[in-house]
């Protein structure tokens, strides 16, 4: 594989579509970096019947997006960033069912070496987004990923005047109680940022 044709896996989870906002500018990040974005879903769990007329339109819009596959998406890779809302400070049931399943891929040291980025969504300002991320980085970091945050030359991360999401260890974003509120630009420009450099030190490390 050459410089030029670097694939850098998305794989994230969205009930509401607010993680789904944000993985719309990874991708643009990934690939104003001449990167090729390969984008995944992990699987449902919840039954549908538990599900809410705006969970249902959500997985109605995301229909047409391949489902991940613990046992192949791992492999072949130059790079790795994954999207997850908080449950409760840790990432979402679906997200964790995925890496369940990837045993084969640590014992073959499939991620080892290869940059790894994450980005998170929450209800409220202060509701475990960066406990998400720092405990979704231990499973990357037991695959061997080299993680990467977002610097504070984001001057994003500064901002004060608003209510916005974003950390040093990934960009997040604040849906609100009832999941009314969407990523602003603050928060959307820091997604395109670490796109840009997971991609950037993807193709430094090859």
């Amino acid at each position: 594989m050459t410089k030029e044709h670097l694939k850098i896996l998305v794989l994230f989870y969205s009930l509401y579509g607010h993680t789904y906002r944000l993985v719309q500018d990874v991708v643009q990040g990934i690939k104003a970096e001449n990167a090729t974005p390969m984008l995944r879903i992990v699987e449902e769990l919840m039954p549908k019947k538990y599900m809410n007329k705006k969970a249902k339109e959500m997985k109605e819009q995301l229909k047409d997006i391949p489902i991940a596959n613990p046992r192949e998406d791992l492999k072949d890779i130059d790079g790795i960033i994954v999207g997850t809302p908080t449950r409760f400070g840790n990432m979402c049931a679906q997200m964790r069912n995925f890496w369940d399943q990837t045993g084969g891929d640590w014992v073959k040291g499939s991620l080892i070496g290869k940059p790894a980025g994450i980005f998170a969504s929450t209800n409220t300002q202060h509701g475990g987004q960066e406990t998400t991320i720092i405990t979704t980085m231990i499973t990357l970091l037991h695959h061997g990923c080299i993680i990467v945050g977002t610097p504070y030359s984001n001057l994003e991360l500064m901002e004060k005047d608003t209510i916005t999401g974003g950390t040093p260890y990934g960009p997040t974003t604040v849906a609100g109680p009832n999941g009314e509120r969407m990523p602003i630009e603050n928060e959307l420009n820091l997604a395109r940022m670490l796109g840009r450099r997971v991609t950037k030190i993807a193709r430094k490390l090859i």
